[in-house]
């Protein structure tokens, strides 16, 4: 996750403008937001604004991006109106997640992600989540059960409407309880 991610998701997470956070943290607002964008965002800059909104930070040792960094990526490829690509970056974090074992893979679903602009992708994300996670038996983060994280009447995730919709046996129960049909094999590395 890059910094300017995760300040923004922290921010977000507590329902704060950035004008909020720069008084908590005495940091001049448009610092705040080039932080958000990205530029002139030291580590001590960081810090601040993670305690700000009750948050320390941490790192650890991987490569693959988080949820929050693939929620990004999906919002840019769905308003570009590329739903194709959206799946692939949802695939992508299915296979990070899978990748990772114990501790990291827990982390790679920690952060809350921003919201992508679409229910149904923001309810796949957190289904993946406490899915992956869940095959470890690692705790769930509190923001995959947000009623924001659940519709209310099923959807696909609108690739190809020529798809047949999945039978309820072939939907992970995670997307399925969400209102996400998604066929279970979408998820299987190739």
């Amino acid at each position: 996750m890059t910094a300017s991610t995760l300040i923004r998701a922290a921010r977000k997470s507590r329902g704060l403008t950035q004008a909020q956070l720069a008084e908590f943290t005495s940091i001049d607002q448009s610092r705040v937001s080039r932080s958000e964008r990205g530029r002139e965002t030291d580590f001590g800059t960081v810090e601040r604004l993670l305690a700000g909104v009750g948050y320390r930070l941490y790192s650890a040792p991987t490569r693959r991006d988080d949820a929050s960094t693939a929620a990004v990526e999906i919002r840019d490829r769905l308003k570009a109106g590329h739903r194709e690509l959206a799946l692939r970056s949802l695939l992508q974090l299915s296979d990070n997640l899978k990748a990772e074992r114990g501790l990291l893979r827990g982390i790679l679903g920690l952060a809350e992600p921003e919201s992508t602009g679409d229910r149904v992708w923001d309810a796949a994300i957190a289904g993946l989540v406490e899915w992956r996670l869940g095959e470890e038996g690692l705790p769930i983060p509190d923001w995959v059960n947000l009623p924001i994280r659940f519709l209310d009447s099923p959807s696909t995730l609108g690739i190809d409407t020529a798809d047949p919709l999945p039978p309820r046996s072939e939907v992970p129960e995670q997307f399925a309880k969400r209102g996400v049909l998604v066929w279970r094999d979408t998820f299987e590395s190739v």
